[in-house]
């Protein structure tokens, strides 16, 4: 099986959570490759059984150029406000031209957790814009959490992503969902 992590990071938070996702996904025999979505190429995902899509909630969804260059402002790393995931999900239907040949996809997203409640997330806003392209999502977006916009990621969100990566890979491979409690 091979999957394939695309996401968006400004201050590494939504890296860090990408990473963890993956390790739950990793088993003996598959194959998972994680990109920053400024350096995915097409090879990346070819012959792709699931894509997996993370990028930091700004402004209640996916982030636009203002507002990653508000995040430069606040200390990211400039390089990162090139381009985001809303840009590239714009370049799926190239990519994957066959509807047949497309993955199942899950999406996820980092929110800062005083705003837990409030509507709109990157994740949601992602789905929706996947679903319209044609892609089938598995489960509801999800949301992982920081402390404030810089971070840090926030006590047992880790292991909340690798649990979520290893649910994601049993979904993809047709197993049943094990209770985690």
């Amino acid at each position: 099986m091979k999957s394939v992590i695309v996401y968006e990071s400004m201050f590494g938070n939504t890296e860090h959570i990408a990473r963890k996702v993956a390790q739950g996904l990793a088993e003996p025999g598959s194959d998972t490759v994680l990109r920053d979505v400024r350096e995915v190429g097409p090879a990346d995902l070819a012959a792709s059984d699931l894509l997996v899509v993370g990028a930091p909630t700004h402004a209640f969804s996916l982030s636009r150029q203002s507002t990653r260059d508000d995040a430069v402002r606040q200390g990211a790393d400039p390089s990162r406000a090139s381009f985001g995931v809303r840009e590239w999900l714009d370049t799926l239907d190239a990519a994957f031209p066959v509807a047949a040949e497309r993955p199942r996809v899950a999406v996820f997203d980092t929110r800062v957790e005083k705003v837990r409640r409030l509507p709109g997330s990157a994740a949601k806003r992602g789905a929706r814009v996947l679903r319209t392209h044609g892609f089938e999502v598995l489960g509801r977006p999800t949301s992982f959490y920081v402390a404030d916009v810089k971070g840090p990621v926030t006590f047992g969100e880790f292991d909340r992503a690798r649990e979520w990566g290893a649910r994601l890979l049993q979904l993809v491979q047709g197993q049943p969902e094990r209770d985690a409690s």
